[in-house]
């Protein structure tokens, strides 16, 4: 959320964000409402003060005996109260209609971030590793999981539709080592650990910024008012929602959590194999820290070589994108994505992302801390993906397999795997 003040002094720029971000937001609707809101709130406040002083004219002339000028008072006082009751709803509807629409205004973007429409448009900014040569005819990951016997998408269908999957076995255990890998490297770079909510209210949803645009993939549960979060994100932002926080050192947040997402809109798009998938798991970093555009910068290097890390102890060829305009979500102020190499796709497919949302996010959630003065400042919120799994087993999978259909397990992850330098078919 953005402060109405800098909406109204950036209309256009603001009007042009939206429209390059592929969101249809009235902005001048939302100014005019306002507009509306303050004369409205005006003319409701000064009603209320003139009901005010008949009220104490009335009991002053009570006092004094003076029951017919009362009695006049009392009448005036009572056509106030009328006109009050008639204006009053108005004022609650266009606060709401204002409200409604704050939500929906998009972030600004970086002075770097790349102007474009889609993913196609994100510019490569480095890249790290080779692709993988093979000698032979590579599996792709789903028949490598199969022949080793590590995923059932044909049972995951069965039990529960599209786009699920059954992990087993020493599949199982590399699901879990990366994600133990991520959190360990995480712990020893000062990040606290924490098991989070996964069922939340609309209003985490909404504090974080992922409502109102994100609930087409959101699960509800209606009978219970309760929502299952796509990301660990919005539940570790909410831990610190309504608090001043002290951010003399940035906040360093790391959640491992079951995500859900519904994926609407993506029929067809990566139909096989685990990249697009209902239901999978995240270790997510959060960063809170002072409200300083070189602060949150830094911090944004520093939660993306994070990842970089991990993906080096992985052995995996990877490059890093600035995420153009139309692939950027509404909060995001500034995004990167890494993506790993996968020769089924003979091509980069995205694992990790990093983004910095200046104060949009801690506005949203009434995140503040007090500055060196001791005024109170909204925080600037970071986020990026450790890991999200399985989809990394994709690359992890494809890039190290070998000839004779065993897979090659970097010794990062062996510690997690009881030890086992590779998975090879046991007859």
């Amino acid at each position: 959320m953005l402060d109405i003040r800098f909406i109204r002094e950036n209309e256009r720029l603001l009007q042009e964000t939206a429209e390059r971000k592929g969101l249809t937001v009235p902005i001048g609707e939302l100014l005019r409402t306002d507009d509306e809101r303050k004369r409205t709130l005006a003319d409701v406040e000064r009603l209320r003060q003139e009901r005010n002083r008949l009220s104490e004219q009335v009991s002053r002339h009570m006092r004094a005996g003076e029951r017919e000028e009362a009695e006049r008072l009392k009448a005036r006082a009572k056509e106030i109260g009328e006109s009050l009751a008639a204006v009053e709803p108005r004022l609650q509807t266009l606060d709401d209609r204002c409200k409604e629409l704050m939500l929906l205004v998009p972030n600004v973007v970086s002075p770097d971030t790349p102007i474009g429409a889609s993913d196609a448009d994100n510019v490569e900014i480095e890249r790290v590793g080779t692709p993988t040569a093979f000698g032979f005819e590579p599996l792709d990951h789903v028949a490598l999981g199969e022949s080793l016997g590590l995923i059932d998408i044909a049972r995951g269908v069965k039990a529960a539709g599209s786009r699920n999957y059954y992990l087993l076995g020493a599949g199982l255990h590399l699901h879990r080592a990366v994600q133990q890998l991520a959190l360990d490297l995480l712990v020893k770079k000062g990040f606290t650990p924490m098991d989070v909510p996964l069922l939340v209210r609309e209003d985490t949803l909404t504090g974080a910024g992922f409502f109102p645009g994100g609930r087409e993939q959101t699960y509800e549960l209606p009978g219970d008012g309760k929502w299952l979060v796509g990301t660990s994100e919005a539940s570790l932002v909410s831990y610190y929602a309504d608090e001043v926080v002290d951010v003399s050192q940035p906040i360093r947040l790391a959640a491992v959590s079951s995500c859900f997402r519904r994926e609407i809109g993506s029929a067809g798009r990566d139909v096989r194999g685990l990249y697009r998938v209902h239901q999978f798991a995240k270790v997510e970093q959060v960063v809170l820290c002072r409200g300083e555009a070189d602060e949150s910068e830094r911090m944004l290097r520093h939660i993306t070589a994070n990842a970089e890390e991990l993906l080096a102890l992985l052995e995996l060829p990877y490059r890093i994108v600035a995420v153009c305009t139309g692939d950027m979500g509404q909060k995001n102020y500034k995004q990167y994505d890494i993506e790993t190499w996968m020769p089924s796709r003979n091509g980069y497919g995205e694992t990790h992302s990093s983004s910095n949302l200046h104060d949009f996010q801690a506005r949203r959630a009434n995140i503040r801390y007090r500055d060196t003065e001791g005024k109170l400042q909204y925080c600037h919120t970071l986020n990026n993906t450790a890991v999200a799994s399985p989809r990394i087993l994709i690359p992890l999978l494809e890039n190290h397999q070998r000839e004779d259909g065993s897979v090659y397990i970097p010794p990062a992850l062996r510690p997690y795997m009881y030890g086992m330098e590779e998975i090879r078919h046991r007859p």
